[in-house]
């Protein structure tokens, strides 16, 4: 049996953050609290929503200490501002960082406890509040999915909980929202979503519906997705690309993830190192190991990218796949290797150990040992 996962309402297009007041009316909000990050308050983006939720009549308080990636203290700072201020409904708005923060907040609203209860999958029992997720990003695909990622700074790991009460309510991907981020942003998030569709169609619980929508994300960013970086104020690549991370997370959000994930999530809690930017680097060098698990895909892939793969032996049109992904993050910027963020290889035994216990690893194509793990980082390097 599979099952799919997805938000009740999902609002895409240009303009399609104006509805945010009368969707949370809609959900009975009367309270909101707007969880966020200090940049899109500094560029007026969060005043905007505070506007449209005020013209509908729904009071909002504010917490915007989100760190890129979001920590344990931010989701109980932010569960106090929702207590304390007797709010009804949580709005995220930003990247997956303050979606990932307000889906912690959320679970904890209704569930109690710490955050770290719920690692793991399918942990809570009781549904967070209502719940609005405003992309501003086109990446993570955190705006649609049941996936939240918490650093847990004690131990430097980041926490993958994976639970269907965090999908949110109601998701709102406006493209022209995303105008604003910046090159290296654009980047990064990008190949964030190529990812989730790569890691998502090669999943051993991959079905045609996920299929669709990952093979789909991956024709659109091979097209979309450099001149997105190009010029940040081409609207037509800003909504293509945020169409393409939505089927992303549609993608894994019920096909699940890898290696790749697995392994950047310790890179992200252990350097405090940006999500996107480690997927990147390490997405060739995993997807070179998976090959031999299902070259069929890969030859899928190869395509997808705009491979020619005619009259080309399976194997040799698989490795284009690999090609056109390490060209794709050349052209837009993306760090040569690890080495370049700083990564130190007398911590890969530990990086390599905590890889094994991250739940995204489960549906890898290719079973792995601790030592590939440990060369795959170095390869990575």
């Amino acid at each position: 049996m599979y099952s799919y996962f997805i938000p009740t309402v999902n609002l895409m297009g240009r303009g399609a953050v104006s509805n945010v007041g009368k969707q949370a009316k809609i959900l009975n909000g009367s309270k909101a609290l707007l969880i966020t990050d200090e940049i899109l308050v500094k560029i007026g983006v969060a005043e905007k929503i505070i506007s449209l939720l005020k013209h509908s009549g729904v009071k909002t308080s504010v917490y915007d200490k989100v760190n890129p990636n979001p920590t344990v203290k931010n989701v109980n700072d932010a569960l106090s501002v929702y207590q304390n201020e007797k709010c009804d409904i949580i709005i995220a708005l930003g990247g997956g960082s303050s979606i990932d923060c307000a889906k912690g907040v959320g679970i904890l609203a209704t569930n109690g406890g710490n955050i770290s209860d719920y690692e793991g999958v399918d942990k809570s029992e009781n549904p967070m509040p209502p719940f609005i997720a405003i992309n501003t990003t086109a990446g993570t695909g955190s705006e649609m999915t049941r996936f939240t990622i918490i650093t847990n700074t004690d131990t430097s790991v980041k926490m993958a909980i994976v639970d269907w009460h965090v999908t949110p309510t109601v998701s709102i991907n406006d493209p022209e929202l995303m105008v604003s981020m910046p090159a290296k942003l654009t980047a990064a998030t990008g190949m964030d979503a190529l990812t989730h569709a790569i890691e998502a169609y090669v999943s051993t619980i991959a079905t045609p519906v996920t299929d669709s929508a990952a093979i789909k994300a991956i024709e659109i960013i091979s097209k979309y997705l450099r001149p997105a970086v190009a010029n940040g104020e081409n609207l037509e690549a800003r909504e293509m690309m945020a169409y393409a991370a939505f089927l992303a997370g549609m993608a894994f959000n019920n096909a699940s993830l890898g290696n790749v994930h697995a392994m950047a999530h310790q890179l992200g809690g252990f350097y405090d190192l940006p999500h996107g930017v480690c997927n990147a680097i390490l997405l060739p060098h995993v997807e070179k190991f998976n090959l031999i698990a299902c070259p069929d895909k890969f030859v899928d892939i190869a395509k997808a990218l705009g491979e020619n793969t005619v009259g080309i032996s399976t194997m040799d049109s698989a490795e284009k796949a690999i090609f056109a992904i390490q060209r794709l993050s050349k052209d837009i910027g993306i760090p040569s290797g690890l080495k370049e963020l700083g990564v130190k290889e007398e911590d890969f035994s530990t990086l390599a150990d905590n890889a094994l216990k991250d739940v995204c690893g489960a549906t890898n194509p290719r079973k792995s040992s601790k030592e590939q793990i440990i060369q795959i980082f170095k390869d990575s390097m």
